[in-house]
């Protein structure tokens, strides 16, 4: 596993969010990750560079399928075209991932990148996307959403498990607005101020030894000594701690888990 270098290029990603820089001549791939709270688009140049990224909360998408598919399709291009015109070039190319099981949704998310203007030229899972960034050759890789906890299980290189099942960021979202007696929307925010992660972990942490629990049951029998977490639930101070205590095994977080994901689909592009 090769933390340094996914800590590298998500830390040279977290750069150019919002600030995209021009490269001509230049080819570009890019990542798009339709996930339940976020839909982030990344963009790499031909030396896996970062070259932009963008993001938008929305609630368009659930679990890999497309309530709203207008909705979805509209946010997608105003990505694009904010990242086009900071680079100065028409982005062309890009991979989508999906959540494990959710294939029969494939068409659908297709269509929306090609209703943006993009060329797909791949689809992954997100767990095994996250693993072109992770690196790892034997472990777990998980991939914490909005509505559901992912994984994959590695052994020498080599995906020889993939899992998905209901439980990821949403959930800990509508626990907070329970507990603190606010919308929805306001308990994202305040689970997205690193100021309140201490207090939040006691709140949470029934959601997130469930998510551990998934994952424990799907790797049984496949001798895994450490688990890789992403997605950006896992920025929780804690996470890792609930996981190993739930599985038995190490868990590891990268430095910028949100970024983990669709940069991996990116590299795949």
């Amino acid at each position: 596993m090769d933390m340094a270098y996914a800590n590298k290029l998500s830390s040279q990603t977290n750069e150019v969010i919002g600030r995209p820089v021009r490269r001509p001549g230049k080819r570009f791939k890019c990542g798009l990750d339709l996930g339940t709270a976020y839909i982030v688009l990344v963009v790499l140049d031909d030396d896996d560079s970062p070259v932009a990224c963008e993001m938008e909360f929305a609630s368009v998408i659930r679990d890999g399928v497309v309530l709203d598919y207008f909705g979805t399709l509209e946010i997608v291009k105003r990505l694009k075209t904010k990242i086009e015109e900071g680079i100065g070039q028409e982005l062309l190319y890009t991979a989508i991932a999906m959540p494990p099981g959710t294939e029969s949704s494939i068409k659908t998310h297709k269509y929306i990148a090609e209703g943006a203007g993009f060329e797909v030229t791949n689809v992954l899972d997100e767990p095994t996307a996250a693993n072109a960034v992770l690196r790892v050759q034997n472990g777990v890789v998980v991939d914490v959403g909005g509505g559901t906890t992912g994984y994959s299980v590695i052994a020498g290189g080599k995906v020889v498990k993939v899992g998905d099942e209901p439980t990821g960021g949403t959930h800990l979202s509508l626990v907070i607005a329970g507990n603190r007696g606010i919308p929805l929307e306001a308990a994202e925010a305040y689970k997205q101020d690193a100021r309140n992660y201490s207090a939040l972990l006691p709140v949470v942490r029934p959601v997130l030894e469930k998510m551990a629990t998934i994952v424990k049951r799907g790797i049984e029998g496949y001798g895994a000594e450490t688990i890789y977490l992403c997605g950006g639930t896992c920025k929780l101070t804690g996470v890792e701690n609930v996981f190993e205590d739930v599985c038995g095994i190490p868990a590891l977080v990268p430095e910028n888990p949100l970024l983990i994901t669709p940069l991996g689909i990116a590299l795949c592009c």
